[in-house]
């Protein structure tokens, strides 16, 4: 048997009305077309209307009852003070489905939105969508075709969208083209990475809320933050433009000039009115690179203008306008900065709301072929000439870039620099084993100044540095460069026993190493992190 079925639906002021008398079943009624089907038995109808629509609401009922006196119809008053404000529909609605004593274990529910102001119907979508009201959209329109059918016609939609195939399957290569957009169509194979990019389209399609991209120098924040305003605005979520700053280039009262702008006569040289980047923002995206550099007066009035929409430029006594969307990039720790009293603790919590740290190139290694593809075809882009890598350049190239001998401290910029100066060198745009050579020893070269610092200030402290002797120091400081360059604990500890491990019985180069970072208070997963 056959579950009972409760059609939900709104009184049509409109579609439902007519004049009393045989001719009004000459006409199509919405309301009291449902009820009319022989394949579909409404057991329970709750007619909601409007206050001012009593009488009409109490004809189509009688007629309800006299084409199908099976059907229990309930009257439900919801009275709008107007029936087109969103916020206004949509709070009753939601309190009409909160106290509705529904029992879908027991009986189902069809939606109708046919009739009812246009705000009305899509308020009752949205609930539905989102299950406050547990069940079925109801649609009705007029029958097709010739002849007299006062019943009209009814479909039901299930917003349950992974029931149809081909929907889930066009949603699902949308979600993924949003997130290959933001990678710029490079296939990277880091799963962490992946996964953090993923999360970065969903919230950004989602949310107005402030990003904060952390990361080193040249792990890509300023092409994340570009690639975001980009698939906002193809998904006409911004109409204005992408304005970057580099923080860490502002100083003094001309960062406060840059940033809100000034007054003519505010200030010796200020000859003109000036907008400021936050105006030029408007509409659009500001990415302030480097926000932890920023003096704490310019992050009292940042947050300001984040909360607000509002800021005073410069030697002004009137407050101006801009509605943009804020990405913020940063190198440094800003909840040390914090601590230390470099950073305010309100606009770090402002902006600690969506944080996504990218890892640097060291930290993706995986990711450094598709990536060399991808510079190859900036490069074509950017001269006009197609460079390609013969066989075992390629192979040499990727050996050396994915090794532990790679410890690319300035992460993508090195890597794009890499490829230019390979493209441009290679003899008949093929880059050959010479040239790879070549650049192997130039980044030799250029990354030499950066060994003399071995890093290890950073993860000790100076009474602990002071323990060691020459020798310990050296060596911590290799365990430590191998560490970061490894994937994980197993492969460092066999990269650095690989010779000791062939004379020993059983090998455990692992906790052979966890052990050694023990002796200076050092972990793993601190080094890996780093």
């Amino acid at each position: 048997m056959s579950r009972p079925l409760t059609v939900i639906g709104f009184l049509g002021s409109t579609l439902d009305a007519a004049k009393f008398g045989p001719s009004r079943w000459q006409k199509w009624r919405p309301s009291v077309g449902i009820c009319m089907h022989e394949d579909l038995r409404v057991d329970r109808f709750v007619l909601l209307h409007g206050e001012r629509h009593g009488r009409l609401a109490e004809q189509v009922v009688e007629d309800i009852r006299t084409v199908s006196p099976e059907t229990t119809v309930e009257q439900r008053t919801l009275g709008f003070t107007n029936p087109w404000d969103f916020e206004e529909v949509y709070g009753k609605l939601l309190d009409f489905a909160r106290a509705f004593p529904f029992e879908p274990e027991r009986e189902d529910y069809l939606i109708h939105i046919t009739t009812g102001t246009h705000v009305i119907q899509i308020c009752l979508f949205l609930l539905t969508e989102a299950r406050f009201l547990p069940g079925r959209l109801l649609q009705t329109q007029p029958a097709r075709g010739e002849g007299l059918n006062p019943a009209g016609e009814w479909s039901s939609i299930d917003l349950d969208l992974s029931r149809y195939d081909s929907i889930a399957t066009r949603f699902a290569a949308a979600a993924a083209e949003g997130s290959s957009f933001l990678k710029s169509g490079i296939e990277t194979r880091n799963a962490a990475f992946n996964r953090m990019v993923d999360e970065i389209e969903r919230v950004a399609l989602r949310s107005r809320a402030p990003l904060l991209l952390m990361g080193p120098t040249g792990a890509g924040k300023s092409h994340l933050a570009r690639r975001v305003y980009e698939l906002k605005r193809l998904k006409h979520q911004v109409a204005g433009p992408f304005v970057e700053v580099n923080c860490a280039t502002l100083r003094g009262e001309g960062a406060m000039s840059a940033l809100f702008g000034h007054r003519k006569g505010a200030f010796t040289g200020a000859v003109s009115d000036r907008p400021g980047l936050l105006r030029a923002a408007d509409t659009g995206m500001l990415f302030l690179d480097e926000i932890g550099e920023l003096g704490l007066d310019e992050q009292a009035m940042i947050l300001r203008a984040i909360e607000d929409k509002r800021f005073l430029p410069v030697g002004s006594d009137k407050e101006v306008a801009s509605d943009f969307q804020l990405i913020a990039g940063t190198n440094r720790d800003l909840g040390a900065a914090v601590a230390k009293g470099a950073f305010r603790d309100d606009l770090y919590a402002r902006l600690n709301l969506w944080t996504f740290t990218l890892p640097g190139l060291s930290a993706r290694r995986e990711d450094i072929e598709p990536n060399l593809d991808y510079e190859l075809d900036r490069h074509a882009q950017r001269d006009g000439q197609r460079v390609t890598f013969n066989k075992e350049a390629r192979a040499r190239y990727l050996a050396f870039a994915t090794g532990p001998e790679a410890p690319w401290p300035g992460n993508f910029r090195d890597l794009g620099a890499s490829v230019t100066r390979m493209a441009t060198l290679a003899p008949s745009a093929r880059i050959d084993q010479d040239t790879v050579e070549q650049e192997i020893t130039r980044l030799r070269r250029l990354w030499a100044p950066a060994a003399t610092d071995d890093g290890l200030a950073a993860l000790l402290t100076p009474d602990a540095l002071d323990t060691l002797d020459p020798f310990e120091r050296v060596q911590l400081a290799e365990v430590v460069r191998v560490c970061r360059a490894c994937r994980s604990l197993s492969e460092a500890g066999r990269l650095l026993f690989s010779a000791s491990r062939t004379r020993r019985t059983s090998s455990n180069d692992a906790d052979r190493l966890r052990k050694y970072l023990q002796r200076f208070g050092l972990e793993w997963a601190v080094l890996a992190g780093a």
